[in-house]
């Protein structure tokens, strides 16, 4: 089993983040707010150590120093496999509510034959928590700004970047601003790619007493109900997103490590939650789509496009739409049959295998240009 270990420059490495955003929530640790809603950095370390005691390949965690980027001194959590491989490595960004714990299926697989970092996204998991602005479009380039800050830090010269879901979203918009510093861009399951339909509203019937309860819960944090929870926020994700803490059954043995983690990870200050928040338009849009704006990324960036047959959003964007950003550049959108949203645990072979001929893909076309794969 893999154990935690210390890194090396050019991070920076603390066993709990003690300055910035993160240090100034510490510090609130005994307030109400904590006590109710049982938020500790220590358990949330410990559950994801817990969690990531299921890898067979040895890891390294640390803060690395992204600077000013939202708060005053900014720090993403990074996990680090396999750093001495030559090869480009892979970088993935979870989506919403998640944590770097959650790629425990796949870490292993993705790391054989290359470096892999995962990142808890500036505002979640163990990264600190700024707070963003309120402007969505400002939003999206300060979480852009972050993920280069860190690549710069971490001296990547290049790297294959896949997105999640909301890390779909950021991953989308990151190859906008800088496809020079990408080998390859893997979405998987992407949220807010295309516009809201006009017609939604219409075609959607709310019952009329519950229309108010919808009206004040798009004014909230989609993850609320977990903070409002309090002490039985563990239970609650562990009833109603059992569905989740299952997909982890055949590996990590306790399932309540799932649900506590995914419970420490949003009942700490909801500072990434808020930015997603102001991302969103009614949840399942973003209220500046990426569809609008990604076929002006440079041509000379392979996109691999990954769906789960069942998930919600294969709805909201359909993959002939997607595969129309083709006709500047290389576009391949495959799917994931019986898999739904969450298709890195839904089917985490099939997901491993799919990522791994993505970056197989990229490495040939180095090979072409005489650099490593």
């Amino acid at each position: 089993m893999a154990a935690e270990a210390t890194a090396t420059a050019p991070t920076t490495t603390f066993d709990k983040a003690t300055s910035g955003s993160e240090s100034s929530l510490c510090g609130k640790d005994k307030g109400w707010f904590n006590w109710w809603t049982g938020t500790s950095f220590d358990m949330l370390r410990a559950l994801e150590k817990r969690i990531l005691s299921y890898l067979k390949t040895p890891y390294r965690g640390s803060f690395v120093d992204v600077g000013h980027c939202v708060g005053e001194a900014d720090k993403i959590w990074t996990l680090s496999l396999n750093t001495e491989s030559p090869n480009v490595p892979l970088v993935l960004v979870h989506g919403l509510g998640a944590g770097v714990a959650l790629w425990v299926l796949n870490l292993d697989a993705l790391a054989r034959e290359r470096p892999v970092y995962a990142i808890d996204v500036l505002g979640f998991g163990r990264s600190s928590r700024p707070r963003f602005s309120t402007d969505p479009m400002v939003v999206e380039k300060q979480l852009v700004k972050s993920i280069e800050e860190w690549r710069r830090e971490m001296n990547l010269k290049e790297m294959i970047l896949l997105g999640h879901s909301m890390g779909g979203f950021i991953a989308a918009s990151y190859a906008l601003s800088y496809p020079d510093r990408l080998r390859h861009l893997i979405l998987a399951d992407p949220w807010g790619m295309p516009e809201k339909p006009k017609e939604f509203e219409n075609n959607v019937r709310i019952r009329f007493w519950l229309r108010p309860i919808f009206a004040v819960s798009k004014m909230l944090n989609p993850l609320w109900p977990i903070r409002f929870a309090g002490p039985y926020g563990p239970s609650l994700v562990s009833r109603f997103r059992q569905d989740i803490v299952m997909k982890f059954s055949n590996v990590i043995t306790d399932g309540m490590d799932i649900s506590n983690y995914i419970h420490q990870c949003n009942s700490q200050n909801p500072t990434g939650e808020g930015a997603f928040h102001t991302m969103m338009q009614d949840f399942a849009w973003a209220k500046n789509p990426m569809l609008n704006r990604i076929g002006e990324m440079k041509s000379t960036v392979p996109v691999t496009v990954l769906y789960g047959s069942k998930s919600w959003l294969l709805h909201t964007s359909p993959p002939d739409t997607v595969k129309q950003l083709g006709e500047n550049s290389f576009v391949n959108v495959r799917i994931i049959e019986g898999s739904g949203h969450h298709i890195y645990a839904d089917d985490a072979d099939t997901f491993n295998q799919m990522v791994n001929e993505a970056c197989q893909a990229a490495a040939s076309v180095q090979k072409e240009n005489g650099t490593t794969k």
